[in-house]
Order: structure tokens, then C-alpha cells, then sequence
């Protein structure tokens, strides 16, 4: 296998829509008791809907473990007042940022979120990754931060792969339903990690491709394995009123991750994984 994260590692576990401090809790807590090795979680949400008392905890909570936080910059089209967005035909438009109002707040909320500590921000429009780029070189945002292309703005083929990578992105999640061949196509040219769901939510397809992990992950490294979570409700935009039902989403994904892990030794896979606090990881500073 040629290619691999800076600690040597072909893999990393993530665990996506980890909402806020409780869900965040729950994750790591379950992960301990599972022996799973998180090393990034993500949140879809976004920063916006987060108290800086919030962040904060999960920032010393992602800390305290080793475990990167990437938090989502909205708001995107769908969350506006754009028709377009949701209607069949234009619901490609969803995640983007709808006017310089939608794109100055999906950047203000990068600036927020790296003040209070993140290093680690979803980005799902191309506008929005190409002024954090700008900005990240002109020095106004950590060197360290890192944009972490969500599986929303769709990265299907090697040639936007390049695209995006010239914008500033650090990782990209591609879309759920490409084989494992196309896979290896932008594997070809796109030395970023990717990010690829192993299991995705309904809204993104309801894939469980827990079978062909052992080959993804040797045509894909260096990759982020994330275990989403099928037959589950779509909690977003998220709060405090649905704690209970995304508390409990949360430790199943961890689960999902555990089955999955176990598959993938099963297979006689020699991969390794990499542990919390591995070099690379975007690390919350509290």
C-alpha cells in the first residue's frame, strides 16, 4: 500500500453528526468501552447554532482526548429562503452558499469557530473553500486549520478532486455511492485524505458497504472510514430538544464502527490504524 497518513497509519475512524458536548461525550465514552479508536469526529449542525460555552466544551473535550472536532460552516441554500433548493431539480444547490449574506456568514462562522478553539471546519460550497484558502495563507486563520470538504459539495471525479484541492481543502468526502473504482480514480491523482461513509445516513443514499471496507481501504488510503448511521431520522438542524434521540444515534454509530473494525480483521487485512492523537489530525486548542 503506497500511500498513508504522516504517522504511517492507511486509516482513521470517524464518527460524523456528533451534535453538540453530550453527543461528543457519548461518542468517546462508548468508544473507550468498545475499543474503537476515534480520531475525528464531525458535526452538521453547524457553528452557528452552537453557544461559545458549547464549543468550548467540546473543544476541551476533543482535546483532552486526542480527537479532532470539524464543525460544519453554515448555512447553506436550503436552510434560506431559496425555492430552487428544494425542489427536485435544483436540490444539487442545497449546500451552497445562496448570496454574499450566506457566504459571509458560512465565513464569519469559520473565524468564530477557529477563535474559540477549532481547527477543523466542513465546508460545502466552492466560494466558501476558496476565501478560507485565502485567508488561511494570508495568515488571517491558523495555519494548522484545516477544511474538510463536506460529502455535500460533490467531489465525483478526479478532475474536481484537483479542483478542490488547488482551493485549500485538507480532506474531501466523496459521494457515497461511488464504486470502488472510481474511487481508485481519484485515489490517482488526489493525494488528500479522503473521507468515505462505510455506512451513510438515508438522506445520502442508506448505503451499509461494511463488506468492502478491506478493499476501500487499500484502494482509498489514506482514508477516513466514517460509520453513519441507515434507518435513522434526520435530526438537522439539531438542539437541545432532541438530546435524547442523538445521544443514542451517537453511540450506535460508534457500534456500527466496532462491527465494521472487526470485519475488516476478519479479512486479514494488514492496514493500520491510526490512534487518537496521531500526527496530522487537526487538534482543537483549548
Amino acid at each position: 500500500m503506497a500511500q498513508h497518513f504522516r504517522d504511517g497509519a492507511h486509516y482513521r475512524v470517524e464518527i460524523p453528526s456528533v451534535e453538540g458536548p453530550k453527543c461528543l461525550d457519548a461518542v468517546l465514552t462508548e468508544a473507550d468501552r468498545l475499543d474503537v479508536p476515534v480520531t475525528r469526529v464531525s458535526q452538521g449542525t453547524g457553528v452557528g447554532l452552537l453557544t461559545d460555552a458549547e464549543i468550548g466544551e467540546m473543544v476541551k473535550i476533543a482535546a483532552d482526548q486526542g480527537v479532532e472536532l470539524s464543525l460544519f460552516a453554515r448555512p447553506p441554500a436550503a436552510w434560506g429562503l431559496s425555492a430552487m433548493a428544494r425542489s427536485p431539480a435544483g436540490a444539487v444547490l442545497a449546500p451552497c452558499a445562496w448570496g454574499k449574506d450566506q457566504h459571509d456568514a458560512a465565513v464569519d462562522e469559520i473565524r468564530r469557530a477557529a477563535d474559540l478553539g477549532v481547527r477543523s471546519v466542513l465546508v460545502s460550497d466552492l466560494g466558501v473553500l476558496a476565501t478560507f484558502g485565502r485567508l488561511r495563507t494570508a495568515g488571517d486563520l491558523p495555519a494548522e486549520m484545516q477544511a474538510k470538504v463536506s460529502v455535500m459539495l460533490p467531489v465525483a471525479n478526479p478532475a474536481t478532486a484537483e479542483v478542490v484541492a488547488g482551493l485549500g481543502a485538507n480532506t474531501i468526502n466523496l459521494p457515497t455511492d461511488l464504486s470502488l473504482a472510481q474511487i481508485a480514480e481519484i485515489r490517482a491523482v488526489c493525494a488528500l485524505p479522503l473521507d468515505i461513509y462505510v455506512e451513510s445516513p438515508d438522506n445520502l443514499g442508506g448505503f451499509v458497504r461494511h463488506h468492502e471496507l478491506p478493499r476501500l481501504v487499500e484502494i482509498a488510503a489514506p482514508v477516513y472510514i466514517k460509520f453513519g448511521l441507515r434507518n435513522a431520522p434526520d435530526v438537522y438542524p439539531s438542539g437541545t430538544h432532541l438530546d435524547e434521540v442523538t445521544v443514542a444515534l451517537s453511540r450506535e454509530r460508534v457500534r456500527r464502527a466496532r462491527l465494521g473494525l472487526d470485519l475488516l480483521a476478519r479479512s486479514g487485512s494488514t492496514a493500520v490504524c491510526s490512534p487518537p492523537g496521531a500526527a496530522g489530525l487537526a487538534l482543537p486548542v483549548p
